[in-house]
């Protein structure tokens, strides 16, 4: 009888039973609205902490036009500047020196409080170090390449040079190693655990099934997502009905290793969702660039499944395609455009937001070594 039951439960971990059904994507004004309204902040912060990361606190205006593409921008920097003249400030040091971009002092007071209030914080950095351990663990392997680190630098709440500054002060959890990159097969930087931190293996919906029952958590259960749709929003009844029953399947923590699964299974759909489920709980927007999503999918070996995942369930998942790009948002993290539980960095972010939006009240009045600057020779 046990045999039977063995066998009965393995075959379900290799079965397949999602129809073949559109599942159709619905525009959600409210989560395109708490996109809509970070545009260009990420380009802006890449770009403020290169900045201040200067000894002087400003950098040549033509190095910055260099990273264009790399922090994004879809237009050149120096009209990035001009954009936010609330932010920044295009100078020339001396009639022989080119031009110079610093922070106004309103950024720059605004970027001093951020250091000193969070990522100076004590307390704020060791739930920083517990994030970011989470974030590593997930991999199984407890290593990524620097590379896709820095793609949810932001997104984690990591400083900027979070390298030095945080890696450096916590060599018991982490440590820079050199790596073959299963891409390139080139050598490359990774960040890893200095030992893997089983107390920290619970993941969010776990510990929500603890608290609600008091129990302590446990293998096996069959722990449902928070299903929010838009407004006159529904389902195909056949995939109503096999969401339903991909809802009573067991929950296997994010933590574990369950490659073992056919990887076109039910089971390890839920598994698969179950990782995306974590990966964005431990963001401190609750939302990412899809790319960043697939891009760790593909590294973590999980091929089209973390894609499958995000279309199959758009209860669980929104795809956003505001500001240029396709951004992958945890509905049950908001109501309407706002995050129920707000990091005290997002309060941060949301000042130079506000920051930003006071550039289009502002004239844009350059001067050069004192005098009215042409904006032509920008």
């Amino acid at each position: 009888m046990a045999a039977s039951a063995t066998k009965l439960w393995r075959s379900l971990q290799q079965r397949r039973t999602f129809v073949n059904a559109r599942v159709k994507w619905v525009s959600d004004p409210y989560l395109d609205e708490a996109v809509q309204r970070e545009k260009n902040l990420k380009q802006l912060l890449s770009l403020k902490d290169r900045i201040v990361s200067s000894p002087s606190k400003s950098v040549l205006l033509s190095s910055l036009s260099l990273l264009k593409p790399l922090v994004n921008l879809h237009i050149t920097a120096a009209a990035f500047f001009q954009k936010y003249p609330s932010v920044f400030t295009i100078f020339q040091p001396s009639p022989s020196l080119p031009l110079h971009v610093r922070l106004t002092p309103q950024a720059l007071l605004l970027h001093k409080e951020e250091e000193e209030t969070i990522h100076l914080s004590p307390p704020h950095r060791n739930a920083t170090v517990q994030r970011l351990t989470k974030f590593l663990m997930l991999t199984g392997a407890g290593s990524l390449p620097l590379s896709i680190v820095d793609r949810f630098r932001l997104d984690l709440g990591l400083p900027h040079d979070y390298i030095t500054s945080l890696i450096g002060d916590y060599p018991d959890y982490f440590e820079v190693t050199e790596v073959n990159d299963r891409f390139t097969g080139e050598k490359s930087l990774a960040l890893a655990l200095s030992s893997r931190r089983s107390k920290l293996a619970v993941s969010e919906m776990e510990r929500r099934e603890a608290t609600i029952d008091g129990s302590r958590v446990r293998k096996g259960l069959r722990i449902r997502y928070s299903m929010n749709f838009p407004k006159g929003y529904e389902l195909e009844k056949k995939v109503k009905t096999w969401v339903e029953q991909w809802q009573n399947l067991p929950y296997i923590s994010p933590y574990e290793n369950a490659f073992h699964l056919g990887q076109s299974s039910d089971q390890a759909e839920k598994w698969a969702v179950a990782v995306l489920h974590e990966l964005l709980c431990l963001l401190v927007s609750k939302k990412t660039e899809t790319d960043n999503v697939l891009c760790l999918g593909e590294y973590l070996g999980f091929g089209t499944r973390f894609k499958k995942a995000l279309v199959h369930h758009p209860g669980i998942f929104y795809m956003s395609h505001k500001i240029r790009t396709q951004t992958v948002v945890l509905r049950e993290a908001y109501h309407k455009a706002f995050l129920l539980e707000k990091h005290p960095l997002m309060g941060m972010r949301h000042r130079y937001i506000y920051l930003m939006s006071k550039s289009g009240r502002v004239k844009n009045r350059d001067y050069v070594h004192g005098t009215k600057r042409n904006k032509q020779s920008l």
